[in-house]
């Protein structure tokens, strides 16, 4: 009992010099974003032939869980690692940066990059893709960056979306997503600041392309999800309405209109949690439960051309799950899209679900018309 006075205390006390650090200090422990700001751009060390145009490009999309492969890491399966050795991280970006270069995309969207955290050795990992792969170019939004996130740990953190390219990046911004409305304002000040990164890259000859990336929230449990899906087709909406081709890559954290199971809150359930019982609070596991969010991506599809297309999803849900909480189990559903206002090359969108071993999310690629 004494002991675990002692511990609160200790946290406590902790929380209160945070506070007090949040208000003296000279620099902000956590960076509070611009609604429009800039996006880091990157190049890599050596540049790789860019290819010579042809009727279509080939994207590819991918949630690469910060280089933690499936690690059973504590903020998403149910694990206890917080901090990976430089060991870990270094090994698991070589099996990605294989599998990247096995699909050869021309343009590739990541979500959960990590660009100097403490809990992945403090490597650039965007920077290390770049030096390992094809890819020549990259712009960087970051969605979580603080010099000390007080809890679990877990230290400096710098985590985002990206875009690689084999051709030039021209301009780069990052736009702010509608934060959590159901978090305290302590826990929101440290806690993401999701974006959308918008990209234009420079294809030979005269064409270009909005190269768009974005990741939604992953555990609000009131309507923030609806609010920055909204954000992201007006974005998309203006783009198309000035004429220009776009190509997004999301992880949207939600599932596709009409898919068959809507609650995962028993498949996502660690040791000792009860929900769906009388007296269970919360009731349902926070992220889980995407059943009331069921109908919020069907703008997205009316609006725009998915690259699987909902048809061929609902015919053959399995064969295009992409995620699993669990660190141990196989894809069980569909979270992450590529969405464009051109035509995709019939047939040629693949869900490569071997990837799952490498994240807790599977890559999807497909190849885009150009030209059109």
């Amino acid at each position: 009992m004494a002991q675990g006075i002692e511990m609160r205390l200790v946290q406590q006390l902790f929380i209160a010099s945070t506070v007090l650090l949040l208000f003296f200090s000279c620099e902000p422990l956590a960076t509070q974003f611009e609604d429009v700001g800039g996006a880091e751009i990157y190049r890599a060390a050596y540049l790789s032939k860019e290819p010579d145009i042809a009727p279509f490009i080939k994207v590819m999309t991918w949630n690469i869980r910060f280089g933690a492969a499936r690690l059973p890491w504590f903020g998403d399966s149910c694990g206890d690692r917080v901090i990976l050795s430089e060991q870990e991280v270094t090994d698991h970006l070589r099996a990605l940066a294989d599998l990247i270069n096995s699909v050869q995309p021309d343009i590739l969207f990541v979500q959960e990059i990590d660009v100097g955290s403490k809990r992945t050795a403090y490597i650039d990992e965007l920077q290390w893709l770049l030096d390992h792969t094809e890819l020549n170019y990259a712009a960087y939004a970051s969605a979580w960056k603080a010099r000390i996130i007080p809890s679990d740990g877990l230290g400096r953190m710098d985590m985002g979306n990206a875009v690689l390219s084999r051709f030039p990046i021209t301009q780069a911004t990052r736009l702010q997503l509608a934060l959590r409305g159901d978090q305290d304002a302590l826990t929101q000040y440290f806690y993401l600041q999701r974006n959308i990164l918008k990209t234009k890259v420079q294809l030979p000859g005269d064409e270009q392309i909005y190269a768009v990336n974005t990741h939604l929230a992953a555990f609000s449990t009131d309507d923030t999800k609806r609010i920055q899906v909204g954000q992201v087709l007006d974005e998309l909406t203006q783009i198309d309405q000035y004429g220009e081709l776009f190509v997004l890559g999301a992880d949207f954290n939600l599932l596709p209109p009409g898919s068959d199971s809507t609650d995962y809150c028993l498949e996502d359930r660690c040791a000792g949690e009860s929900f769906h019982h009388s007296g269970d609070n919360p009731f349902h596991k926070e992220g889980s439960n995407y059943t009331p969010e069921i109908t919020w991506l069907q703008e997205m599809y009316n609006r725009f051309s998915p690259a699987v297309a909902l048809n061929a999803y609902l015919a053959d849900q399995p064969r295009y799950f992409t995620h699993t909480t669990q660190f141990d189990a196989l894809p069980d559903r569909k979270i992450d899209y590529l969405f464009t206002n051109g035509r995709w090359a019939p047939g040629s969108d693949s869900t490569i679900q071997s990837g799952i071993r490498l994240s807790d999310h599977a890559p999807v690629s497909a190849k885009l018309e150009i030209g059109q």
